[in-house]
């Protein structure tokens, strides 16, 4: 069902969507706007893969909340600090 809607376009736009339509890419600037919103409706959409991916995040968010903290990996942030710095001195060491 088409719903008649009057859409106020700058100058810049509207000259863009008349060269698409006289270059024969759309039958009229309507169908330019048409596209136009189709494909950020389209951009808004996750992919089945995405959605899966999120849907996965948020099972294991809700999995490490009930994580009791006799469960919880100590933290030595000195020791921590140390491992970083060496792998650093490592990788950026001075070739010779």
């Amino acid at each position: 069902m088409n719903i008649k809607n009057t859409v106020t376009l700058s100058e810049r736009y509207m000259r863009y969507a008349e060269q698409m339509v006289e270059d024969g890419q759309f039958p009229s600037v309507e169908k330019v706007v048409e596209a136009g919103l189709e494909e950020l409706m389209r951009a808004d959409e996750l992919t089945p893969e995405q959605s899966a991916s999120f849907a996965a995040m948020g099972d294991e968010i809700r999995r490490r909340m009930t994580t009791q903290p006799e469960e919880f990996l100590p933290w030595d942030g000195k020791a921590m600090a140390e491992r970083v710095k060496t792998k650093l001195d490592e990788k950026y060491k001075p070739r010779r």
